[in-house]
């Protein structure tokens, strides 16, 4: 009788077992299929937030691609779309490169990019594209800011100041002005007089690699004179001869604050905002001119056998009210792809490690805009300022028709 007491034992140790197994395999798929359910109702609840971040808001798949992208995507199935030029979208490059930089947040055409994320001032902002233009081919708006020591040498430049109606021939202390605008004459003045466009720099120093004399480095395109202020002159000259009063500042910020911080820009570009409003009241649309750290084959259009540097619109992500800075930089957007196609590269939010606001808040019509990279000239930045002047012009100018009632009724009302 002990002998099949036994027996019975050892077999019911492995039916013990099984149970046990059964049940640990029941309480993981329970806890599995929970998991899912909540990662499932945690999805639901971010995409019904979409005022949270401009990715959240993206017009799908369209938004995001160029028409080149779609041309190319079916030119693989119909032979007569197949493009004959060497930027092909879906080449074994740009697929190896984009899959690369997916998995690995690594771009391996761009050495920095392995080091950026660990070196303090090289951390880029994270973008996403809410409008392409014509000219966007699978990149990104960069900025590493400057080298380590641009800033210390000891001709900072000039303090600089807030100009309203800028003469044609004017500019930043010490500046070289490129060439110089028609001699059309003026259009008269569509904004009855007023000053309604303020153009700033925030990085006033960025320049550009082709006006600096014995610069190679691009980490160095730094200059107190000729810099991007310039392109921001001349954007205010343009919009002047369009008939729109502009306001232009050439604040020098390296030179006027004491402890002069490259990452601290913005906070002192919202002072000269605030001055600039103070003394133009009139003031409505703003516009901050910056340069953009690609290279040139990603920076640069040729239309009817001239360059032009490509621009970039950027919105300030983490600004609450960003979608009506980007409402208000797709219709500069879609004017200025109608007459002058492939200029811009399109609109582009950050909400990362950057900034992620860029005075934004300040108003519902404020855009930073990149103009040209490293590698172009200021001749090419003038061109490309003038386009932007003819494009801004005719949002001011409709924006104007559509307020211009309202005001009408607030005066009869108070006579």
């Amino acid at each position: 009788m002990k002998t099949l007491l036994v027996m019975l034992a050892k077999y019911k140790k492995p039916g013990e077992t099984i149970s046990v197994y059964a049940r640990t395999l029941s309480y993981l798929m329970t806890g599995s299929m929970v998991l899912f359910i909540v990662l499932g109702l945690l999805g639901y609840m971010q995409s019904q937030s979409t005022s949270k971040a401009p990715s959240a808001s993206m017009k799908g798949l369209a938004a995001s691609v160029s028409s080149r992208f779609f041309m190319d995507m079916m030119g693989m199935e119909v032979p007569y779309l197949q493009s004959d030029r060497k930027t092909f979208t879906f080449s074994q490059s740009n697929v190896s490169t984009f899959l690369f930089s997916l998995v690995t947040d690594l771009n391996p055409k761009d050495p920095k990019t392995l080091i950026a994320r660990e070196v303090p001032g090289m951390t880029q902002d994270r973008s996403v594209v809410l409008h392409s233009g014509s000219g966007f081919v699978l990149d990104s708006p960069e900025d590493y800011g400057p080298r380590s020591g641009v800033f210390d040498r000891m001709d900072l430049g000039e303090a600089g100041s807030i100009t309203a109606i800028p003469e044609t021939n004017t500019g930043t202390a010490g500046a070289v002005i490129g060439p110089q605008l028609p001699a059309n004459a003026a259009a008269p003045p569509a904004t009855a007089g007023k000053n309604v466009a303020f153009i700033y720099q925030s990085h006033n120093q960025e320049s550009y690699l082709p006006e600096l004399d014995g610069v190679k480095d691009p980490d160095k395109a730094y200059d107190p004179k000729k810099n991007v202020t310039l392109v921001g002159l001349r954007l205010a000259q343009a919009l002047e001869k369009d008939g729109i009063g502009a306001v232009h500042s050439d604040k020098n910020y390296p030179a006027i604050e004491k402890s002069f911080n490259y990452y601290y820009s913005y906070k002192y570009s919202l002072k000269t905002l605030q001055e600039a409003s103070a003394g133009h009241p009139d003031l409505k649309f703003y516009f901050d001119i910056h340069r953009d750290s690609q290279r040139r084959d990603k920076t640069t259009v040729t239309l009817n056998g001239k360059d032009y540097a490509q621009v970039y619109f950027i919105i300030g992500g983490k600004n609450p009210n960003w979608k009506a800075n980007s409402d208000f930089a797709e219709k500069i957007n879609t004017a200025l792809e109608a007459k002058f196609p492939g200029v811009s590269k399109g609109i582009h939010a950050k909400n990362g490690e950057g900034n992620g606001v860029y005075n934004q808040n300040y108003s519902e019509n404020s855009v930073l805009i990149e103009v040209g990279g490293v590698d172009n000239t200021l001749e090419e930045c003038y061109r490309t300022s003038d386009a932007l002047a003819e494009a801004i012009s005719q949002v001011i100018l409709n924006a104007e028709k559509v307020s211009a009632p309202r005001e009408d009724k607030d005066n009869k009302k108070q006579s």
